[in-house]
This record gives structure tokens, sequence and C-alpha cells, in this order.
């Protein structure tokens, strides 16, 4: 977890863990650890990333936690601790400290908890990334008593960043020292071998036996020292059967190490002709291996920059009124309903309610909108997004883990912790590849000793240690997560938010989108443009009684009516009675009189001709506005027409999904005329109209006719099952909640645009895992056969070991520098935002899109 905040969606039976695993270096180590907690009887699904070098498992019942963590430690593999220290305020005795030592234990992940009365303070032992800080102070405050942070310990330090720093940092460490160990046995033994005046001078000052012997002791020096970490995990792994990388990098190096020492002190044992030494090989594989590592452990680093930049815009502390005074604290101590200052050019700590002031707030890095957005008493804003000129207050409403900012950090670290199905291929491959490698290497082996040319015993192990070096799986185990990390990562910044990693796939396969329109396509906020009254019925009543029982509904067309007669400056009564039927409309008395506004179909079920109306219904449908009607005491008092504007962004948009080749559907819930004169404004290739809120999902499968598979974008709570039936579900970001959680993709600027930038994304993100994919495959099916001296009777062409380790660890270094070239994806349709970000500071510029 990047930024202290739990991956844990609460603790009940279909809960989901995220929990860190460390020592994990290519796909087979992915495949064990997978295979040891899905042993375990109450995990439903496992699923592991090498990239986020995380597993994130999902349980039946209430989750064993401990459990997963001894099958992780039993498959050779480590579940980092973190010891944290906090200060709780309200203790009194012993009774308290039992009290606050069991509501902290109880929190999933906490190791250990131990309470200090004197001081004040408990100090806790927990999982990193399993339990955070903020869920040990819930629990502490569900104690009553308040727990605070103590030395500026602070819920938004990246965690991951400081392992992965402790990783780079250890591996270029160890890197230099086998570089400089490894320096001298190569030249001394390749240098004797091709360079004659090298080859004169150690024969005529050291002689053979003492480089031989200088030689050991640096390789046995650069094994067990630098290289130690490859016995650490790869002997365990092969002792409980389940070879992995390591376990090939320590039978490739012992063997030429264990080949070299027989040689050295003990050539007798050896037939004639065969007594050489291989020191450099072994020394010069650890060397490469670990550079390859070092720059692995770099790229992986970069890849989730995104992550890093989004949790960089969360500022440190908050100005709040405490008692009567301003203070300064925390982040993490700011509480729900504080009022909150904010200066000008200074962040917005939380979300919250402006209360008093006003300002001018850009919020590019949520809605990729360039222009800033006026707040004044009663706007809403969003924690992370920058004060402009003004000054104001504002009441904090989510703080923590509630807040936008940590959900959009949250979306996207669970998509890239996410597996594709395209995974399941690499999976069933990499679940046999190890064992199939060492029984390659094997047969090898024995082939070149049974069939091989003179000295038959060097050639057959020189071969074997080349296949052993050559086929370590690890940009297997990389091609994919590696990919779905900064493909997500550059989609956050282009306010695209993939909820489900398994999205960036799904997504690619579409060939018809499918769009509501209100909201989706307009502006959601429609406006009233004409009102005509039957005979006997003056307009500024109807529009008066009409807007009284709108102002019950949440519907923008509802909102549009009210402000229509606010704008007139008419008097709106109270509704009584109020009756909302969904679909068809709504009814209320207002003043003694009975009110009814709704669709044509509302009309006709109340029994009312509307025959009168019908070429003024005909005229305003033809113009793409949707008629209502209202009804008054019984009688049909006018006919109604709003219109909702199309978004200046959306013709735009539908181009360009037709620019890639795919058809556009609109679902509506507006009549037949009102819905075809809107498709033909903006070009849209079908219309399914008068479509209910329970029949959208029914619209989806008829869109699926002839195999077509649908992505749907949405906004409203109507919206939901249709997001969720779809293949793939697009929420525009600035829908409802209800909304968001059911879909797969999050547009966070509410934009159209985001639908094609995010279709793209996804084909650009597929194309590079199939290219990891076919250079790791590839680069294992073509090398393999080469390193086993299958070009030799052909060519006498034989593959180095030390080639081969090199080739190895440029194979991962590729997969991830591939990987990292998505970070430069363009955007087919790009906001403004991006274009103008350029002249501002670039944290703001996180995403604009």
């Amino acid at each position: 977890m990047t930024n202290g905040a739990p991956l844990q969606r609460g603790a009940d039976a279909g809960s989901t863990l995220g929990i860190p695993v460390e020592g994990m270096t290519c796909a087979s180590c992915v495949g064990h650890v997978e295979k040891a907690i899905a042993k375990l009887p109450d995990v439903a699904k496992v699923s592991v990333n090498l990239a986020t070098e995380r597993a994130d498992v999902v349980f039946s019942s209430k989750p064993d936690i401990a459990a997963v963590v001894r099958a992780i430690e039993g498959a050779g593999y480590d579940v980092p601790e973190v010891t944290v220290e906090l200060g709780v305020a309200g203790m009194t005795c012993a009774s308290c400290v039992a009290h606050v030592e069991k509501a902290v234990k109880a929190v999933p992940g906490v190791n250990a908890a131990t309470v200090n009365l004197a001081t004040e303070r408990v100090s806790v032992r927990h999982l990193g990334g399993v339990a955070s800080i903020e869920a040990i102070e819930a629990a502490i405050r569900g104690a009553g008593y308040e727990p605070h942070r103590i030395g500026g310990d602070d819920a938004s330090v990246d965690r991951e960043r400081e392992a992965r720093e402790r990783e780079t940092t250890g591996l270029r460490r160890a890197t230099l020292i086998a570089a400089v160990l490894t320096l001298p046995v190569f030249v001394i033994e390749m240098g004797s071998h091709f360079v004659p005046a090298i080859h004169d001078l150690v024969m005529n000052t050291i002689g053979t036996q003492t480089s031989w012997l200088i030689q050991f002791v640096l390789t046995t020096a650069i094994l067990f020292g630098p290289g130690r970490r490859f016995f650490k995990k790869g002997v365990p792994a092969m002792m409980r059967g389940t070879p992995d990388m390591n376990s090939l990098v320590v039978v490739g190096t012992t063997a030429a190490w264990g080949y070299s020492v027989v040689a050295t002190f003990a050539p007798q044992l050896l037939p004639a002709g065969t007594a050489n030494v291989y020191f450099e090989a072994a020394a010069v594989i650890v060397t490469l291996i670990l550079l390859g590592r070092y720059l692995e452990a770099k790229a992986k680093g970069r890849t989730s920059e995104a992550i890093k930049r989004l949790v960089g815009l969360q500022p440190k502390t908050a100005r709040v009124e405490r008692n009567g005074e301003t203070v300064e604290v925390p982040l993490s101590e700011v509480r729900a309903g504080d009022i909150v200052q904010v200066r000008p050019g200074e962040r917005v700590p939380v979300d919250g309610e402006v209360v008093e002031g006003g300002s001018y707030v850009d919020e590019s890095m949520i809605t990729g909108e360039p222009v800033p957005v006026a707040k004044n008493t009663g706007a809403e804003v969003v924690g992370g997004t920058i004060n402009k000129t003004g000054a104001f207050s504002f009441r904090a409403t989510k703080v923590g883990a509630d807040t936008v900012l940590a959900q959009i950090i949250r979306m996207v670290e669970e998509a890239q912790g996410s597996k594709l199905p395209i995974q399941a291929l690499v999976d069933k491959v990499t679940a046999w590849f190890v064992p199939a490698v060492m029984a390659a290497a094997a047969l090898t082996f024995l082939v070149w000793l049974v069939f091989g040319p003179d000295p038959a015993l060097t050639f057959a192990l020189v071969n074997a240690v080349a296949v052993l070096i050559i086929a370590c799986p690890c940009a297997m185990g990389l091609a994919t997560p590696t990919s779905i990390m900064v493909g997500t990562g550059r989609a956050a910044e282009l306010g695209v938010l993939f909820r489900k990693g398994e999205a960036l796939q799904s997504l690619r396969d579409v060939t018809v989108v499918a769009v509501d329109k209100t909201g989706t396509l307009t502006k959601g906020r429609p406006e009233l443009t004409d009102l005509t009254p039957s005979t006997g019925f003056e307009r500024d009543e109807v529009l008066a009684l009409v807007a009284a029982v709108e102002t019950k509904s949440e519907h923008p067309i509802a909102a549009a009516i009210v402000a229509a007669a606010e704008a007139r400056g008419l008097r709106i009564g109270t509704p009584e009675g109020f009756d909302a039927v969904p679909g068809y409309g709504v009814a209320a008395t207002v003043g003694g009189h009975h009110v009814a506004v709704g669709a044509d179909r509302y009309m006709s079920k109340l029994g009312h001709d509307l025959a009168a109306f019908a070429g003024e219904a005909a005229r305003l449908g033809g113009e793409g506005k949707s008629p209502l009607y209202a009804a008054i005491d019984g009688r049909l008092a006018a006919v109604i027409a709003v219109a909702d504007p199309i978004k200046e962004t959306t013709p735009e948009a539908i181009r360009a999904l037709h620019d890639l080749g795919l058809r556009v559907a609109m679902i509506t819930g507006d009549n037949r005329a009102t819905a075809e004169a809107v498709a033909r404004q903006l070009g849209i290739d079908e219309v399914v109209p008068e479509v209910l809120p329970d029949g959208k999902v029914t619209a989806i499968h008829e869109l699926r006719a002839g195999g077509r598979k649908v992505a749907f974008v949405g906004d409203g709570i109507n919206d939901a099952p249709a997001l969720a039936e779809a293949e793939v579900g697009l929420a525009i970001g600035t829908g409802t909640d209800v909304a968001i959680e059911s879909a797969d993709v999050v547009l966070m600027s509410g934009d159209l645009r985001g639908v094609v930038n995010a279709i793209a994304l996804s084909k650009a993100t597929i194309r590079n895992i199939k290219q990891n994919l076919f250079w790791a495959f590839a680069y294992n099916a073509a090398l393999i056969p080469v390193a086993a001296g299958l070009l030799y009777p052909v060519s006498g062409t034989l593959l180095s070991p030390v080639l081969a380790a090199g080739a190895m660890a440029l194979s991962s270094v590729f997969v991830l520098s591939n990987a990292l070239r998505l970070k430069a994806f363009k955007p087919v349709l790009a906001a403004e935002a991006e274009t103008t970000a350029a002249g501002t500071k670039a944290e703001a510029h996180l995403a604009a899109a």
C-alpha cells in the first residue's frame, strides 16, 4: 500500500485483503504464493501481482490473516511488519490500558499492541499495508480514548516508496561489490584467453595455479556475499519442491563454481584434459543478474509514479478552528465537522462545504477542466485541489480514507494490483516452466556428456549452466503487471480511473458504445424553453404550480422548471402529498390544486386526451426538446418543453469513437421523435428510446445482438444496473456514488472524450502487454535451444553462460522499458487542460486531460 491507507475492505465474509509480499522475483514465485494461499479453507480467490508485490485475497468467511501470513512464509516469502507508536489521551488506570490493547489487537493485521500508561502511548506492531494507522486510531476512539500522532508520523508517508528505496539501495551496493570483485576474475581468465599480453603476464608472474586460487577466493566471496540472496531463496525453494528463478541461478552458478573448485584443488578426480575453471562464469552471472535486478527495481519504482504524485497532492497540515482559536494540525487530525481555513495558493486539505468567504478553485486534478471554479457559501470543495485567489472557510465533510482523492488513490492501486484474463496463459506456462527448464538442463548435460566431443564433461557443464541461466522467467512475470501499472497510472493522469484492471482488456474488444443521454451526452442541466397552456389557464399560474410540485423532485428537468419560475419571480407554493411514479411523472397538491406533471404515457395513464397538443408535441420533439404535460385538477393544462443542451465536447467525442471503428448507441427515456432528433444532430448510429429505468439492462441485451460487445456510459442511479450489466461500464465521475460504484471505469471530468481516451489507452496497453509477452516467450523459446547447443553441429555456435546471464537480465529490462513507454501515451482527444498546463506548476498538472 502506497500511502499507508488500508487495502482491506471490511473484515467480514466476502471481504478482500491486500497483503504485501516480499521476496518474489519471477512468475514462478507468483505461482507458488498463489498456490499456497489458495489451499487455505476460507480463501475464495487469490491474485498475486509481481510488479506491485501484493497478494489480493478474497475470503468466503471471516478473514484469517494469520493463516495467510503463515502460508506466504511457508512458501518461502515474507510479509513485512511495521511498528508505529501513537499517543493516547484519556487513560487513567490499568483497566484503560486493557481496553486500548484489546481494541487495537482486534484490528485485522495487528500482531501486537503494548500500552504504557505512564507515557500515555501505545506501540503497535502490524502488517504493513494490511492494518492502517487510520484503522488503529478508529479502534482507539471506539474504545473511548483519543489517539494522536507522535513525532510527525504521517499516514501519507509513502511506505512502499521507502521499501523500494531500501531494496534499490541494497541491490546497488551488492552490484557494485560484485562488479569490483568480478573485474579481476574476468580480466585474469578471459584476458588470458583473448589477449596474449595478459596471458604472458599471468604466466610470468603468478602462474596458472595461483591465478586459479585468486579466482576461487574472489568468486567465493561474490557467491556467498552479494550472491547470498540467491541461495537464501533458491535453496529452500528447491527443498520444498517449488524451484524458482533463484533456484536456477543457484544450480547454474554452483555447478560452474563447484566444477572449478574440483579442477583447482583435486584435478585428478576429473577426466584427462577436462581440468578447466569457470570461476569467471559464476562471478559474471551473479554480477549481471544483480545488475538486472537493480535495473528492474529502479524501473518498477517508476511504474508507480502516478500513485506517488497523487499522494503528493495531499497537504501535510490544515488550519482548523479549535476552541475559538485557529491552530495548525496534521492532516490526520482533521475531523468531520471541523471548520478549516484555506488561504490563497494553498491546497484544500480535505473534502467539505464552504461556510464563509469565497474564491476560485483549480479542480483540474479531479475534473481535467483548466478553468478555476467559483466557490461561495454552500459550494462543495475537494481535498487536494488548489485555491487560487480568495480565502474561505469550509466545514470538513469527508476526511482520511473517505475523501475523493483517497478514493482515487484506492481505485488506481486496486486496478494496478489486478490480473487481466491474458495473464491466465502466463500463469499456466510458468506453473511448469522452471521444473521444465531444470529437466531440459539435465537432459542437455546428459546428451553432451554421452555424445559431445572431448572434453565432453566440460561441454556438458557449460551448456547445462547456460540453459539454466538463459531460462529465468523474470520477463514473463513482469510482462503483464508492469504494463497494467503504467497504463492505469497514465489513465489516472488523464482523468480516467480504471476501478477494475480487467476493464483494460475488455474495453479493447468493445464494438458498441452505448450512452445514456441526460448528463452524458448533454450537460444534464436542462432549460425550460416552451410552455403552452390550454384554454382557460394562465402561463405563470401553470408554471408556479408545476414548479411547486417539482421542488420535491431531484430530476434535472424539475430543477430547470423551478429555476425558470424563480427567474420570473413567481411565488412557489409548498406541495403536499407528493407522489413520484418512476418513469412516468410526479403529482402533488399545491394550494388546494391537484397537479400532475409527466410524460405522455403518464397523461394517458391518468386518462387525458393529448390530441389537442399533438402538433405542438411533434414540433418540439423534432427540435430535440422533451415535451412534458401538466394536468391541474383533472384537466390537461399545458405542454411544457425542456431542452438539455448538448455538451460542447460531445460531437467531437462521437466523431472520434467513429474513427476508432466503433458504433455509438443512445439509450434514453425520451420519446422516439426527440431521441432521433438528438441522434441526427450528433451522428449517433442507433437509438433505443422510451426506456424506463429498469429497461436499460434489456436495452444492453438488445445491443449485444450478433455477438457484439457493449460498453455503457452513464451517470445516474438508474444507470447502475446497466453499468454493471455491460461488458464495460463507464461512469461519468460527476454522477452519483451508486453509478460510480457499479462501473468498471470512472471518467473524472464528466467528459465523453474520456471514453475515447480510455478505449485508446486500453488498446495501447494490451498491445504493449502482447509485445512484452512475445518478447518474453520468444526470447526463451529461441535461446533455450541455442543454449543447449542445438546450433553446434551446424555452425559450431555455443552460448556462453556469461552471455546467457546478460541476455536474461536484458530481457527483463526490455520488458520494463517497453511498459514505461505507456507513460508517453498521448490522449486521442486532449482537453484544454493538458495543452495549457505547461505554464502552471508541475504538481497542478497531475490529472489534466
